[in-house]
């Protein structure tokens, strides 16, 4: 059984600002997952530097982030990305960059873990890019995952009848409205599991301050592999 969850940290910034990544940290602590896939882990500009120090990340959460390549040495992530896992996870694990066609440079990360694979998404704020880098990612997750998947991340779209058209084979879970996080409305962040794997629950975190670290609250779900 694993508890996993997605997060858009929002650059560790909040709605405005200041920068204070401790609050984020507070907020993972707290929701305690065993895998979580991050989103806006670092600036935007420049070399992109982390805004998630990752020198705090296992003292503050007991988490470790996946060793990360192809991306510059101030970076926590790829694209913004990244997954943390606990340590003895990690020791089994490979990650693996998938990158997604659209208007702006997007790309996803896949975790390789024994009898699991986790692809962190955050899609394009346009539906024609979002339906593109979906039939991207299920295709390439067909050759180098089996058939027990995950993804999960913010998918950007806040309709259930539309965008989502690749994900016809998956399971998938919006647990509830995640943005924005002081009143959220909208259903931006969601899972796609494939539909062998048994989920025992799910929710959206709003505890230890959630609403003020973000402006996107954290999904999770509990799942058990066959």
């Amino acid at each position: 059984m694993l508890k996993l969850a997605s997060y858009n940290l929002h650059k560790c910034r909040g709605l405005t600002g200041p920068h204070a990544p401790e609050r984020n940290l507070a907020v993972i602590r707290a929701l305690d997952p065993d895998v979580i896939a991050l989103q806006e882990v670092d600036f935007r500009y420049g070399v992109r530097p982390e805004a998630l120090p990752r020198k705090l990340i296992q003292a503050e959460t007991g988490l470790v982030p996946a060793r990360m390549n192809g991306t510059t040495e101030s970076s926590l992530g790829w694209h913004g990305q990244t997954i943390l896992m606990r340590p003895h996870l990690a020791e089994q694990a490979s990650l693996r960059r998938l990158p997604l066609p659209g208007l702006e440079p997007r790309g996803a990360v896949a975790l390789r873990l024994p009898g699991l694979t986790i692809i962190g998404v955050h899609l394009g704020l346009a539906r024609s890019s979002r339906r593109a880098q979906l039939a991207r990612i299920t295709a390439q997750a067909s050759r180098i995952a089996e058939d027990h998947i995950v993804m999960l991340g913010d998918f950007n779209e806040w309709r259930d009848d539309r965008g989502l058209e690749s994900l016809a084979g998956f399971r998938v879970i919006a647990p509830g409205p995640s943005y924005p996080a002081p009143l959220p409305q909208l259903r931006l962040d969601r899972m796609a599991m494939s539909t062998n794997l048994d989920l025992l629950d799910c929710g959206v975190f709003t505890g230890a301050g959630a609403r003020d670290a973000s402006d996107h609250l954290p999904i999770w779900a509990r799942i058990k592999l066959p």
